[in-house]
């Protein structure tokens, strides 16, 4: 599981409107073991994507490009990682 980096898109509702299209977000989820520690760390990048684009599929193909280029064995996995990080460290 310390190799999968979950991600999920959420959209921003409260920011759409027909100038600026639709407002999304990504969050990213990943463990870290330090020791015997285990982090859950989280990222997030707003996206503004046009009604004729596709954004966030863009966004996640070029994200797993560059983790593959660093450690082919980093997988983008969509899900969300809160129950099984919190079940794994209890």
């Amino acid at each position: 599981m310390m190799n999968h980096i979950f991600y999920e898109i959420k959209e921003i509702k409260n920011h759409v409107n027909i100038t600026s299209g639709i407002n999304s977000e990504i969050v990213l989820h990943f463990l870290a073991k330090i020791s015997n520690t285990v982090i859950l760390y989280e990222t997030k990048q707003k996206i503004t994507e046009s009604s004729d684009s596709n954004g966030c599929e863009e966004v996640i193909q070029s994200l797993q490009n560059i983790f593959s280029q660093v450690d082919p064995s980093l997988k983008l996995v969509k899900g969300k990682i809160r129950e099984i990080f919190l079940s794994y460290s209890s």
